[in-house]
């Protein structure tokens, strides 16, 4: 008896993997999704202890793209889905010890303490800049656009928040695309915003400023198991892949039909050796979790994978009686800049966002600490750590006390970083994928970091499959 065939092998069962699956099931096309760990969700992990609920990864996701309530829909999740509470809106940015709430109107702007006046006055500057004519960092194209406080205040906080990155590290243009393409279409980032809203309208998308948060009753993992559970048998777990083959040979590729391929790909489970022959394989695993596979095919792409660079970061859930917290918790939480020499980047305020994050009467709290920041602070134990997040927590939030639970959570390769010049790294992915037909790479490294971006570049790439198949 031979390798089982398909028309599509799936690697890893993460948010890309799973979608990217559920999609081509819809489709018609047989699949097999390989996932090495005995469950699926990759990052989206969610803990229920001593009342409280932890998300050990992601907390929350924006509704940026229509496919994830597609999804939601068709997996029986609609009962499940929540929005986060109005009051998340509200974000909080730490300048000089005071946490100042992030304006979210031209009104609120021009009163708040978080910039100053020649900041604010800065920004008339705005549409009368002209474009770069090269490649530039977040902190290279903010602070000509903006202003340096502009950058120090408010990007380079949620930089870290977002990508656990520094602004003068990341590409604008891989990074945040959207933003560069504002002043590439429309000459500056207030026109374009004026003009883009009309546009992400027609296409029925809603901008990551605009977005609602969401999340499940049960926490984020619910949305990968349910979408496992849908797939039934198309999921096998505690399946290793530890090499993909091209077998396809010269005499069997039709002269009309140049992208016709087979490929094998080995496996372990249970000790075991398997194969199974596809036409097509989407390798929805992190980028060093991928290079080893793709090696023997392409030398380059493999070191090209292997040098995207995920700095670690060590995630700090705190649980606390709602009287040690000596202040309202009324937002999404607060976002920590650079400037302010802090050992934390951020902290959510998870129990205010989402119900039954915590028993009645408690408060949940996640702070995080590392990133391309201070990678160096993720080598120190618990405890060490611990005393890090408290006392940052204590002096801005004033609580009193330590905290009746905690859990840490440490990802030694958090979020890969969208550095400078890396659309070189994807010109080569791209490269790979023309020369390798039916080889597609769909993961957070390419596309977006976000769970909206996951969902959008799996939509993407089963269309690819599928268009691949038919021909």
């Amino acid at each position: 008896m031979g390798p089982e065939k398909v028309d599509v092998v799936i690697v890893g069962g993460g948010i890309s993997g799973l979608a990217t699956a559920f999609w081509l099931v819809e489709q018609g096309l047989t699949v097999r999704l390989l996932e090495k760990e005995f469950a699926v969700g990759g990052t989206m992990k969610t803990l229920s202890e001593r009342g409280f609920l932890i998300e050990t990864g992601p907390n929350s996701a924006l509704e940026t793209t229509p496919h994830i309530r597609e999804i939601v829909h068709l997996c029986g999740l609609t009962g499940e889905f929540i929005y986060a509470n109005p009051v998340g809106r509200n974000r909080y940015i730490l300048r000089n010890g005071t946490l100042h709430p992030l304006p979210l109107s031209p009104l609120a702007f021009l009163k708040t303490a978080l910039f100053s006046t020649s900041a604010k006055l800065r920004l008339l500057r705005e549409p009368f800049i002209n474009r770069s004519l090269r490649e530039e960092s977040v902190a290279e194209f903010v602070t000509r656009r903006l202003g340096e406080e502009f950058l120090d205040y408010a990007v380079d906080p949620f930089v870290a928040g977002i990508y656990a990155a520094r602004p003068e590290e990341l590409s604008l243009r891989a990074a945040f695309p959207k933003l560069h393409a504002l002043e590439e279409r429309y000459g500056g980032l207030i026109k374009g915003m004026v003009q883009g809203r009309r546009e992400r309208a027609e296409r029925k998308e809603t901008g990551k400023d605009r977005a609602e948060s969401f999340s499940f009753v049960a926490g984020l993992q619910t949305f990968p198991l349910a979408i496992a559970n849908k797939l039934g048998e198309v999921v096998v777990t505690g399946a290793k892949v530890t090499h993909i083959r091209d077998i396809t040979l010269g005499d069997q590729v039709p002269p009309d039909e140049p992208d016709a391929r087979r490929y094998c790909i080995e496996y372990l489970q249970n000790d075991q050796g398997r194969e199974i022959e596809s036409e097509c394989v989407v390798l929805s695993v992190p980028s060093y979790a991928a290079a080893p596979l793709i090696h023997t095919l392409s030398p380059k792409t493999s070191k090209a994978l292997s040098d995207i660079r995920y700095p670690p970061v060590v995630s700090v859930f705190l649980g606390y009686h709602g009287s040690q917290i000596r202040r309202p918790l009324d937002g999404f939480g607060f976002l920590v800049p650079l400037k302010e020499r802090r050992n934390i980047l951020g902290c959510l305020w998870s129990s205010s966002l989402f119900p039954v994050r915590a028993p009645s009467g408690h408060v949940a709290l996640t702070a995080f600490v590392g990133g391309s920041r201070n990678p160096e602070l993720c080598a120190h134990d618990d405890d060490h750590i611990l005393g890090l997040v408290m006392e940052d927590l204590n002096s801005i939030m004033h609580i009193d006390g330590k905290p009746i639970y905690l859990k840490v959570t440490r990802w030694a390769k958090a979020i890969p970083q969208y550095v400078l010049g890396y659309h070189a790294t994807l010109d080569i992915l791209s490269a790979f994928e023309d020369a390798h037909p039916g080889l597609y790479f769909c993961s957070n490294y390419r596309g977006g970091i976000s769970i909206g971006d996951c969902v959008q570049s799996a939509r993407g790439i089963a269309d690819r499959v599928r268009d691949h198949v038919s021909r």
